[in-house]
């Protein structure tokens, strides 16, 4: 489970050996003798060479940020990269050590922890609706009258141990590790920082959540948008094995905090991933995350982009 030992145990480097050992034997001959992977990325020039920036790339498949590292790596100007990773990926003893091994970064959610807690605690697998009632108790939507609408005795033992107050708490603690290697990858180890602002994997792009907006405002980082295309017709399972194919990744226009971002930047500090800052800047959060969502859809094929144009973004 990914608590906050898991988080203190993660050590971040300036050189991921594991990711160079995982270009040389693996994707290289994946990509150029098992398979033929044309890697395109259209508006190199945009990432800057002399500071770390902030990746936001549509999630279309497990691996889509491979073939993106890959290509970067094998022109040796620019810096290695981490990765925020959803927890439920550590839930696979070999994944998580893979993605240790890697330098990437864990962000538990609050559903990860509390199933992963309600497992330890109840010997089962929490349901859907159990889930509900708890979150809507996290959300402040519910009250005392419609906490038992459903018949769970795990539920009830919960309540009374006032599990609401501290999986909150807890959360605000675990988020405050992630926000510290993530300063640490930006600042002290020379990593750029991919994340997927969707937040889980969906061919066309998906509502964007918050969390990228708040890291950005908070360092100043530039956010780099990346549109990624026909990823998924090249990785279209779990295995991690490409098919012959060409990925296009399309560049936009960086995003900075003296630049498009300036009329959302806060200029006071704050707390990162906290319920008090979320409440007090959110509309704030909100913008930077929907110009976002509105550079990527720009730089994507017909076939991913929203139907409509990207809504607006959750936290």
């Amino acid at each position: 489970m990914i608590d906050i030992a898991y988080l203190e145990n993660i050590k971040l480097r300036s050189i991921p050996r594991t990711q160079q050992l995982i270009a040389l034997f693996l994707l290289t001959p994946n990509y150029h003798l098992f398979s033929k992977v044309v890697i395109e990325i259209e508006g190199r020039e945009k990432i800057p060479r002399d500071d770390n920036v902030i990746f936001a790339m549509n999630h279309t498949d497990r691996y889509n940020y491979w073939p993106f590292q890959y290509k970067l790596w094998k022109e040796k100007t620019f810096p290695f990269t981490t990765v925020w990773v959803k927890g439920q990926y550590y839930r696979n003893p070999v994944l998580a050590k893979i993605f240790n091994l890697c330098g990437l970064i864990p962000v538990p959610s609050i559903k990860y922890l509390v199933q992963e807690m309600f497992l330890k605690k109840f010997g089962r697998r929490i349901r859907e609706e159990e889930y509900r009632v708890l979150k809507d108790a996290i959300d402040g939507k519910t009250n005392e009258n419609n906490v038992h609408c459903i018949e769970s005795p795990e539920l009830d033992t919960l309540f009374r141990e006032d599990f609401v107050a501290f999986i909150t708490s807890y959360y605000e603690t675990i988020m405050e590790r992630v926000a510290q290697l993530s300063e640490d990858a930006l600042f002290e180890k020379n990593l750029n920082i991919i994340i997927f602002p969707e937040g889980t994997r969906s061919t066309r792009l998906a509502v964007g959540r918050t969390g990228l907006a708040q890291l950005a405002l908070h360092t100043g980082k530039t956010i780099i948008p990346v549109g990624c295309n026909n990823s998924e017709r090249v990785y279209p399972g779990n295995l991690p094995f490409a098919r012959s194919g060409t990925i296009v990744y399309r560049v936009g226009e960086p995003l900075s905090i003296d630049g498009k971002l300036k009329p959302y930047r806060i200029t006071e500090d704050f707390k990162l991933f906290s319920a008090e800052s979320k409440a007090r800047y959110n509309e704030n959060f909100e913008g930077v995350t929907r110009l976002v969502m509105e550079s990527i859809h720009t730089l994507l094929d017909e076939r991913y982009k929203k139907s409509v144009p990207p809504g607006e973004p959750v936290a």
